[in-house]
């Protein structure tokens, strides 16, 4: 069994985790709406920064799919542009692969000084579901199952461990192909944040809440919902 990271593939990222067309239609209106400069952080491969640049705005990402884009490689932690935007947004729980919390205030600190007067920081994450974070450590379970024009069909399951006090869960992911049981191990770390949580760390990170939804249709946010989708400003 080979150990990669799912990062390193694009192809496979790709087949396995497609922006849903909620999640395109949600950021491309956001961009319409503020209408102006783009930057997404943690762009991957463009499966949102090409449906936005197709608007026609200028957007930091990545050159793909014939659009106009600029890529820039770097650290969102250490973000130093020369230029300002209208939206800086984070997607699809991108923010959540920081695992300390001095890490995401940074994120925050350093987007805020890359907006324009009237600019917002838009970024979603999952809501914390604390019966799915007590699943017993090194046991699988399912994930998904999928068919893929480059793989083929593809049965995803994963082992996690939890840390409380951390509150990183470190789970693998163990792919399977129709040829090949646990083809690869993909190992998967990310952050929980809480609802409650998140305000400090807004507010440590100079920022303001504006408005929080509970998925991509802009529902008001509440313990049932499944992401927490942030539009905040400098405070």
């Amino acid at each position: 069994m080979a150990t990669s990271s799912l990062y390193d593939e694009p192809e496979l990222f790709d087949a396995l985790l497609p922006a849903s067309p909620q999640c395109i239609e949600f950021y491309v209106q956001l961009a319409h709406q503020q209408s102006g400069p783009v930057l997404e952080l943690a762009c991957g491969t463009g499966q949102l920064a090409v449906p936005i640049a197709q608007l026609g705005l200028p957007v930091v990402g990545i050159d793909l799919a014939g659009v106009t884009l600029d890529l820039r490689e770097g650290d969102m932690r250490t973000l130093s542009l020369e230029r300002r935007f209208a939206l800086i947004f984070i997607a699809r729980n991108s923010l959540l692969h920081l695992c300390v919390t001095a890490e995401i205030e940074a994120v925050f600190k350093r987007a805020g000084e890359h907006l324009i007067p009237g600019g917002v920081l838009v970024f979603d994450i999952f809501n914390p579901d604390v019966a799915l974070l007590a699943r017993p450590p090194g046991k699988r379970f399912p994930v998904m199952k999928t068919r893929t024009e480059t793989f083929g069909e593809l049965t995803v399951e994963a082992t996690f461990d939890y840390d409380a006090v951390t509150q990183v869960n470190r789970s693998n992911w163990l792919i399977s192909s129709s040829t090949s049981s646990d083809e690869r191990e993909v190992p998967i770390h990310v952050r929980s944040i809480f609802p409650e949580e998140l305000l400090l760390l807004l507010r440590v990170g100079g920022l303001r809440l504006e408005e929080r939804f509970g998925d991509y249709s802009r529902i008001r946010f509440d313990s049932g919902s499944p992401r927490q989708i942030v539009r905040c400003r400098p405070a």
